[in-house]
C-alpha cells in the first residue's frame, strides 16, 4: 500500500464511519426525524454496521484502520512505524468530513431542534455533575462527540481505556489480514460485532468513543459549524476520549506481545 492509498482510504473509510455513526445519533436525537427516540440499542447496532461498511469500503486501499488506537496497536505489535502519521492524518480529516456530511443530511432537523424554545430552555436548566473545565456541552454535541453521564475523571478515563483495549486486542488477535497491516474481510465483520458488544456493555458511562479521531474530528466540526444555539463543545472533557483510547491501544498491543506473539 502506498502512502497516497493509505491517506485516501483512511479519509474515505473514516468519513463513512462518522457519516453513518453520527447519522444514527442525529436520527435518534433530533426533532422531526422519523427515528427520534429509537434508543441506545439502535445507536449501538448502527455504529457496528457503520464500522463494517467503512472497513469493507476502505480495506483494499488502506487496510481500514479508521482509528488511531488501532494504528498505534498495530505499530507497537510489529515495531513498525511506517506511515503512522499518514494514517492519523487521514483518520482525522475523514472524521471531520463525515461529521460535516451528517450535518448536511440532517440540516433541517438541526435547525428545527436548535430553535425549539423547549429544547433550548431544558438545556439551559440542566446542571453538569462533577468538576468540569471549559464550556459545557451544547444540546447537540452528542451527535458529534462523546461525553460522560457522570463526570468522574478517573472513571471516564478507565472506561475508555477498557473499551479500547478490548477493541484493539480483538483486532490484533482475530481481525488482521495476511499481511498483518489491516483488517481482513472476516476481521471487518468480527470487529463490527465487537464494537456493538462494547457499546452495549461499556457504552453507558461515556458513550464509548474508543477512537480519538472519531471524537476529536467531529468535536472540531461542532465548534466550527454555524449551528444556532449550539452551546459549547466541552473542550474540558475532550482529552479523555483521546488519551483513553490511545492508552487502551498501547495496552492491547502490550498484552498481545506478552501473551500471543
Amino acid at each position: 500500500m502506498s502512502s497516497s492509498d493509505i491517506f485516501i482510504g483512511e479519509i474515505i473509510g473514516t468519513a463513512v464511519l462518522i457519516l453513518l455513526g453520527g447519522g444514527v445519533v442525529a436520527a435518534v436525537t433530533l426533532k422531526n426525524s422519523k427515528a427520534r427516540g429509537a434508543g441506545f440499542l439502535a445507536i449501538t447496532l448502527a455504529w457496528g454496521f457503520a464500522v463494517m461498511t467503512a472497513v469493507y469500503i476502505s480495506g483494499p486501499l488502506s487496510g481500514a484502520h479508521l482509528n488511531p488506537a488501532v494504528t498505534l496497536g498495530i505499530a507497537i505489535k510489529d515495531g513498525v512505524w511506517d506511515n503512522f502519521g499518514v494514517y492519523l492524518a487521514g483518520q482525522l480529516l475523514g472524521a471531520m468530513l463525515g461529521a460535516t456530511l451528517a450535518w448536511v443530511a440532517y440540516y433541517g432537523q438541526f435547525r428545527s431542534h436548535l430553535t425549539d424554545p423547549e429544547i433550548i430552555g431544558d438545556q439551559a436548566e440542566k446542571p453538569i455533575e462533577g468538576p468540569h473545565n471549559g464550556s459545557k456541552a451544547g444540546p447537540v454535541l452528542g451527535i458529534f462527540a462523546t461525553g460522560p453521564e457522570i463526570r468522574v475523571v478517573w472513571q471516564n478515563l478507565a472506561t475508555e481505556i477498557l473499551g479500547t483495549t478490548v477493541l484493539v486486542l480483538a483486532v490484533l488477535t482475530q481481525g488482521l489480514n495476511d499481511e498483518g497491516k489491516g483488517l481482513s474481510i472476516l476481521g471487518g465483520l468480527i470487529t463490527a460485532f465487537v464494537v456493538v458488544g462494547i457499546g452495549l456493555s461499556l457504552g453507558g458511562p461515556t458513550g464509548y468513543a474508543i477512537n480519538p479521531a472519531r471524537d476529536l474530528g467531529p468535536r472540531i466540526v461542532h465548534a466550527l459549524l454555524p449551528l444556532p444555539n449550539k452551546g459549547g463543545s466541552d473542550w474540558g472533557y475532550a482529552w479523555i476520549p483521546i488519551a483513553g483510547p490511545l492508552a487502551g491501544g498501547a495496552l492491547a498491543a502490550g498484552i498481545y506481545n506478552l501473551a500471543f506473539a
